[in-house]
């Protein structure tokens, strides 16, 4: 369980650096460069991520039940994760989805860590997604309060059928992850 706590903290951490010290950023970025910036935030995160992916494969292997789902719920999680992989494309074809939801990969975040939260009741799950959901929300919420950034992910240029793009390449994959990707990626089938 510390491995996977340790890999949250590291990811979702220097994910808030923007958050929780922005002055410290500005610095870093300036003092490493555009490059060396992105590339010790890239390892940093890689680092995290790894350590929790391995660490939530550990706790599942002693699972400590918080709460048993009712069965019903699966069905709402599943609803819920419908707009998740349309929010992520969005993210990156400007189009009417990304101006309505203004941050659609957090949206996307929001939905996927709920989602999970409803279907799955280990303490693992709940440190899991509950830290991605509490992320999302105050990284949001900040978002709010932050000077807009001029710099432009990047991505596709605007374009009229962005959105149409968006969502039936993200329903696509939503369908290969439930029928397929899932279990292999995971070890576990929504459909189960």
């Amino acid at each position: 369980m510390g491995l996977l706590i340790a890999g949250l903290a590291i990811l979702l951490g220097v994910h808030s650096i923007a958050i929780v010290a922005p002055a410290t950023r500005a610095r870093l970025r300036e003092r490493l460069g555009d490059g060396g910036w992105k590339g010790l935030y890239g390892v940093i995160a890689l680092i995290g991520f790894v350590m929790m992916v391995y660490g939530f494969g550990l706790a599942r292997q002693a699972p400590i039940v918080v709460y048993t789902a009712p069965r019903w719920l699966r069905h709402i999680a599943f609803l819920l994760m419908l707009p998740v992989f349309p929010l992520l494309l969005a993210a990156y074809l400007p189009g009417r989805i990304k101006t309505a939801a203004k941050q659609p990969m957090l949206a996307a975040v929001k939905f996927w860590a709920l989602a999970h939260l409803l279907a799955n009741g280990l303490l693992a799950d709940v440190l899991l997604f509950g830290g991605f959901l509490a992320w999302a929300v105050v990284d949001r919420i900040s978002l709010k309060r932050r000077p807009a950034s001029s710099a432009t992910p990047p991505g596709a240029p605007p374009g009229r059928f962005n959105d149409v793009i968006a969502v039936l390449l993200g329903l696509a994959l939503y369908a290969f992850f439930i029928a397929w990707a899932h279990l292999e990626l995971f070890g576990v089938s929504p459909l189960a």
